[in-house]
């Protein structure tokens, strides 16, 4: 039998009451690696039975957690072609963080929002999975931050990885009683606050949204730690007419697409003023070294990523080619002909979030073999591009 009011009984602190507009939302902060957020959540549910279960989780996420054999379903190709291997990289890294506390913390990352999940459907309660679309967030993020920040994302996340250093029980306390996730956008929030502002503030006004939208009077809302604040401050606010800005990927500036087909515009142009200059010849031997200068240090990059010959050979040749053009850069191309040569199987999507944190699994493990081969020659080809460019031009004013 339901209980007259909502809430029935008295809950700790991380139980929030948010009262609006007749309905009531008990909204339940965790800490997304925290047996004891596993804990209050399936107590609270089981207490409470309420209308609806809202779950910071978006589909994709939602499928990962439920679905023992996800990877087999992953197209790398398809990924490859829409240019997402960067966002898939960063979801890794992020999960793969976050994966190296639950260890040491002894529960797996979002094990208590599986529980919501589960706890809702064995007792026939409807679910909301409220988050935004992972990959839109990561995209988003990605394409807010500036080319030298993004270096700066990606170095401290790997450092993350490679820091094995024990936490103190101290430490370990304390991420029980947070979002983790949250907690290291937070640290970063003053060197990258774009990516903040895309990860926490954004998806707050995200979820406060679909948590009003969601059917019932009497609503559990389950949500990392780190957007407990966020969701309650925007929550008493109508933000509808944003959610279609922040569900959406921003499009390329007209800024950097003229950046984009300038430098291809550039070589292209000295390469033709060369030869009505100097004569063919002249201007045979600038494209010869155009194509050594980019092909020779992408394909090194492959190399030094230990792909497949083919993806080598491949690197040479794409590198000269893509450089001139802003479509499409040579770290795709090297990365679709290693995964059609050298796929990853199941077994090594597995156990990814392990072999991050070695060196030598970067090496072994054949889809970050896939990253390397994508960095690798994607930083050859911009090298190359600098050094041909620089004497092209050279040769043209000198």
């Amino acid at each position: 039998m339901l209980s007259n009011s909502f809430p029935s009984s008295e809950y700790p602190e991380d139980v929030h009451v948010i009262n609006h507009e007749g309905r009531t939302v008990l909204l339940i902060g965790t800490a997304h690696i925290s047996q004891e957020s596993v804990d209050l959540v399936e107590a609270v549910i089981t207490q409470e039975t309420p209308d609806c279960v809202c779950i910071e989780l978006d589909e994709k996420r939602y499928q990962a957690l439920t679905q023992k054999k996800k990877w087999q379903d992953l197209d790398l190709k398809q990924i490859i072609k829409n240019k997402q291997l960067s966002t898939l990289l960063i979801n890794l890294l992020m999960a793969s963080y976050q994966k190296k506390l639950g260890n040491q913390l002894g529960v797996q990352p979002g094990a208590e929002l599986l529980a919501a999940a589960n706890i809702a459907i064995s007792k026939d309660i409807p679910i909301a999975l409220c988050d935004r679309d992972v990959r839109i967030t990561l995209r988003r993020a990605w394409k807010s931050t500036s080319f030298l920040k993004k270096g700066y994302l990606l170095a401290t996340l790997f450092a993350s990885l490679f820091d094995s250093t024990e936490l103190s029980e101290e430490k370990l306390s304390e991420l029980k009683q947070k979002d983790v996730l949250s907690e290291l956008m937070s640290e970063m929030g003053n060197s990258l606050p774009d990516v903040k502002k895309v990860i926490i503030d954004e998806r707050d006004i995200y979820l406060s949204e679909m948590i009003k939208a969601a059917k019932g009077q009497r609503l559990i809302a389950v949500v990392g730690a780190g957007h407990v604040e966020g969701i309650k401050k925007f929550f008493h606010e109508d933000h509808k007419d944003q959610l279609d800005t922040i569900s959406s990927i921003p499009p390329i500036s007209q800024a950097w697409k003229v950046a984009g087909w300038s430098i291809p515009i550039l070589i292209i142009g000295s390469l033709v003023v060369i030869g009505f200059q100097k004569g063919a010849t002249v201007m045979g031997a600038n494209l010869l070294y155009w194509i050594l200068a980019n092909g020779i240090p992408c394909a090194l990059g492959g190399l030094l990523a230990y792909a497949h010959p083919f993806t080598v050979i491949g690197a040479f040749a794409a590198a000269p080619v893509t450089s001139l053009t802003p479509v499409i850069g040579a770290g795709y191309v090297a990365a679709f002909i290693q995964v059609m040569n050298s796929p990853p199987v199941v077994k090594e999507f597995e156990t990814v979030g392990d072999d991050m944190g070695t060196v030598k699994g970067w090496w072994t493990n054949k889809l970050l073999r896939l990253f390397l081969v994508f960095l690798f020659t994607g930083l050859g080809s911009s090298i190359g591009t600098y050094v041909g460019g620089y004497e092209i031009i050279k040769n043209l004013i000198g």
